[in-house]
């Protein structure tokens, strides 16, 4: 069995070395931030993007950011790590970052540490899902809107919840809800509707994560001249719209070809996923 390796505070070390203890806060408090990030085709997908919203993350969430915690020199360990686990083309990466150790709830220093973690990814470049997921809203428990709500935190427990619900109901995904109601999410994607070839998704307000694949779709939107626009999303505007897709930094576009009673196309899915292959190569 091929040895696995990670990176823990710019260190290479063993997968299953032990180096973090039970006292430590994300496990503790879920007390911590993650990117997961796309490795296609030699490139780290949005690196910049990323590095820049764990450090906003962290300044919300007080804690430290060093001065070396820059898109260099992290690209610089995940590439040493890619090369030590062998990965050539494809992985997902995941860098957590969560604050030292002491404390109860009240911490007792805000210095961090950071992990980094690699693992293969089993398609080449961004792959359009051949069949449409079926999906439904959760609504068990509805997602608070505060300043914490966009923020990819450790404290995941409303994600667990809805993905037990997505696999008691066979279902292929599940959509959040906020307080008032409205659609805001998926389990780990953030959701776009297409109604007369223009984009809708729900607005950074209303609690979603702002995703970084998020953001480039919305980017090759405008460079396109596809209109978009970020509103509160119901069960009303899924069901009247033409398209339903589901968006993250690892597996790019994923699109929906049910919803209730609602059966969808996929086109804009298709010219999206196009427009991230070229930005891989």
């Amino acid at each position: 069995m091929q040895d696995s390796y990670c990176i823990y505070n710019g260190h290479l070390i063993g997968l299953y070395e032990p180096a973090i203890s039970f006292t430590n806060r994300a496990f503790r408090y879920g007390d911590s931030l993650f990117e997961s990030i796309r490795y296609t085709n030699g490139k780290i997908m949005f690196l910049a993007d990323h590095v820049k919203r764990l450090k906003l993350g962290m300044t919300t969430l007080r804690m430290n950011v060093p001065a070396e915690f820059t898109s260099v020199n992290i690209e610089q360990l995940m590439r040493h790590l890619l090369e030590q686990n062998k990965t050539d083309r494809e992985a997902r990466i995941r860098l957590t970052v969560f604050r030292n150790e002491g404390g109860f709830y009240t911490p007792e220093t805000n210095d961090i540490s950071f992990l980094i973690e690699s693992e293969s990814f089993p398609t080449t470049g961004y792959t359009l899902n051949q069949k449409g997921l079926w999906v439904d809203v959760y609504a068990e428990i509805k997602k608070s809107i505060n300043k914490i709500s966009n923020l990819k935190t450790g404290s995941a427990l409303i994600y667990v919840m809805a993905g037990i619900t997505k696999t008691s109901l066979k279902l292929d995904d599940c959509l959040l809800v906020n307080d008032h109601g409205n659609i805001i999410e998926s389990i780990s994607s953030n959701i776009f509707v297409v109604k007369n070839g223009t984009l809708f998704t729900s607005p950074i307000a209303d609690g979603c994560i702002d995703g970084v694949m998020r953001k480039q779709i919305l980017d090759i939107a405008a460079q396109n001249k596809i209109l978009s626009f970020e509103q509160p999303l119901t069960v009303h505007t899924l069901t009247n719209g033409d398209e339903v897709f589901l968006t993250n930094a690892t597996k790019g576009i994923q699109w929906v070809g049910q919803f209730k009673n609602k059966f969808y196309t996929n086109q804009k899915a298709v010219f999206f996923t196009e427009k991230l292959n070229e930005l891989a190569h």
